[in-house]
């Protein structure tokens, strides 16, 4: 069995806020209006809290204390997008048809190998972990299958580490880009991924230990689904009774979302929405 060594919080967060860093550009043309219009509500909303449960000025300097600890630490991509992006995906779901989405999380990785329509994803010789087959069909909204659709999927391995985030790991592992066939198709071999715990030695532990809150996500697989002309879906897939599929500490389960494998292969299949 491979030995893999346990990766930190602060390598963790450094590795997702360097590709953060290098994969987003901050080009959005937002008005002074719409900032004013947001920023005062996030600010009110910190106000009344403060009003409402009579913090204290200990806790106040404590809360800055830890606000430069996770930007220090590099964990604002991982806090962002545990703690927030859920909402962020579920107000852009409100004008959106087909498959449901779900957060990104912070473990994506652009660029990785162009598998074809029935696959098996890049994996260690000796990869650990019960096999999975994940199969399904990509449609349009009418049902015309998508020929030629991608699906950039990753996962984390059997111990809950992503590669690319956890030393030992080679890059690129259980991670690819899997284009349909001419049926819309695909079949991807893999193994199934653990749940894991979002690193929570820094600063992000810290506050989910104070709070008594868990830090676990269930087992997942991460899936950008895309086809030229419609809108790409940003989701997850989850295992019917897995562990803490009902108290996922990022709060990114969706009933739509959840799969129900039968010795070993699972079927789902995404609907695209024409752009």
């Amino acid at each position: 069995m491979t030995a893999v060594h346990t990766p930190t919080a602060a390598d963790s967060g450094a590795s997702a806020s360097a590709n953060f860093r290098s994969t987003t550009r901050s080009s959005l043309d937002v008005s002074p209006e719409r900032v004013s219009t947001v920023v005062t509500a996030v600010l009110q909303g910190v106000h009344e809290a403060i009003r409402v449960h009579d913090v204290t000025y200990p806790e106040f300097q404590a809360a800055k204390q830890w606000l430069m600890d996770l930007g220090e630490g590099g964990e604002w991509p991982l806090f962002l997008d545990v703690f927030v992006e859920h909402v962020v995906e579920e107000v852009a779901a409100r004008t959106q048809d087909g498959t449901k989405g779900s957060i990104l999380g912070p473990y994506y990785l652009p660029d990785q190998q162009r598998l074809p329509s029935v696959t098996t994803l890049p994996a260690r010789p000796d990869e650990q972990g019960d096999a999975l087959v994940f199969s399904g069909q990509v449609t349009d909204l009418d049902g015309k299958p998508l020929s030629g659709a991608e699906l950039d999927i990753w996962h984390a391995d059997s111990q809950g580490y992503y590669s690319g985030f956890a030393p030992d790991i080679p890059a690129g592992n259980l991670r690819g880009v899997v284009v349909t066939d001419s049926e819309g198709r695909f079949e991807i071999t893999t193994v199934q991924p653990a749940p894991y715990q979002i690193p929570h030695e820094g600063p992000t532990g810290q506050m989910i230990d104070a709070a008594g809150w868990h830090p676990w996500r269930p087992a997942h697989l991460h899936l950008i689904v895309r086809a030229p002309g419609h809108r790409t879906i940003t989701t997850q897939l989850y295992f019917a009774g897995g562990e803490y599929v009902d108290s996922d500490v990022a709060e990114a389960v969706k009933p739509e979302l959840v799969l129900t494998p039968a010795e070993g292969r699972a079927v789902y299949h995404f609907v695209l929405e024409a752009t």
